[in-house]
């Protein structure tokens, strides 16, 4: 039998002394790693580390499980609070655009005299502040008992410029039992038609309502919600500053046959209909802001 040649086949580069010659895999030569990895020495298997490690599965999928199943209860997460119609409507007079609050423009359908629709126009929006401007002080004293957080109004005109109503709310500091209660008293008492609990009017300068003062004042509305800590009032008057000897409130002004200047000239519908169109609207605000979207 003839020599085995031991060298490297002619024109094949002979390989680095000591140099490891892995297989190839797919065509492509193992990395370093690979190669180092898999020469790597395995340490024996102990056998007590596979009853800790199912004992560790079990438990995180335990405490997962107990936060999901917490939550689905409570129906409530860390990261968004539960929200409630009173939580929400004391933040909304900062926390929403002013034309959310006051519309540029109410539409009142059918809240004329005789069911005739209605449109008022808003001349200007007073900043917020306490109760002491907007509030005479027997009124601030009848509504002590659910404290003012903060009061937010507006002047509107309507569509004849012949009347001007200012609208505003106050967003009291009470819980629902506290608004249920002041509503009591109002309905109980008759505090809605008493002419020295009439909210103050707000006159801005340089607009129609410039002479509306508490002498211009003809007919008004005051209205503890009990569904929120809102108070919404209404106070209107002629827009030609004329001063009016008997008020009337709202309620009576706008009854069928009702024959007072005040009620001729449909300024109780005024007070009622630019109430309404902002208590629907601050009704609405807080709705969307407070039910989940679907």
């Amino acid at each position: 039998m003839g020599a085995v040649g031991l060298g490297p086949a002619p024109g094949a580069v002979p390989s680095a002394p000591g140099a490891y010659r892995g297989p190839a895999r797919y065509g492509y030569p193992e990395t370093p790693v690979e190669t180092t990895t898999r020469l790597r020495p395995v340490p024996p298997r102990q056998r007590w580390r596979g009853p800790v490690a199912a004992a560790c599965v079990v438990l995180g999928l335990g405490l997962i499980g107990g936060a999901v199943t917490g939550a689905w209860l409570t129906g409530d997460s860390s990261a968004e609070p539960t929200r409630t119609p009173y939580t929400t409507a004391r933040t909304v007079w900062h926390s929403v655009p002013v034309d959310t609050l006051f519309p540029r423009t109410l539409k009142g359908p059918g809240a004329g005299p005789g069911g005739t629709n209605r449109t008022w126009t808003r001349l200007a929006v007073d900043a917020d502040s306490d109760c002491s401007k907007g509030l005479d002080p027997l009124l601030r004293t009848t509504l002590r008992s659910v404290g003012c957080e903060r009061m937010v109004r507006a002047t509107y005109t309507d569509s004849t410029r012949s009347g001007v109503t200012t609208v505003g709310m106050v967003v009291t500091e009470a819980d629902a039992s506290g608004m249920q209660a002041l509503s009591a008293r109002f309905t109980e008492q008759g505090l809605a038609a008493r002419k020295d609990l009439m909210p103050r009017p707000y006159a801005p300068e340089g607009t129609l309502a410039a002479g509306f003062g508490d002498r211009q004042r003809a007919s008004w509305t005051v209205r503890p919600l009990t569904e929120l800590p809102v108070v919404v009032f209404a106070v209107s008057g002629f827009a030609d500053a004329r001063r009016v000897a008997e008020p009337q409130p709202a309620e009576a002004a706008t009854e069928a046959g009702a024959t007072t200047d005040v009620a001729q000239a449909g300024l109780g519908h005024e007070a009622k209909g630019v109430a309404d169109g902002v208590e629907q609207g601050l009704r609405r605000t807080v709705t969307d802001l407070t039910e989940p979207p679907e």
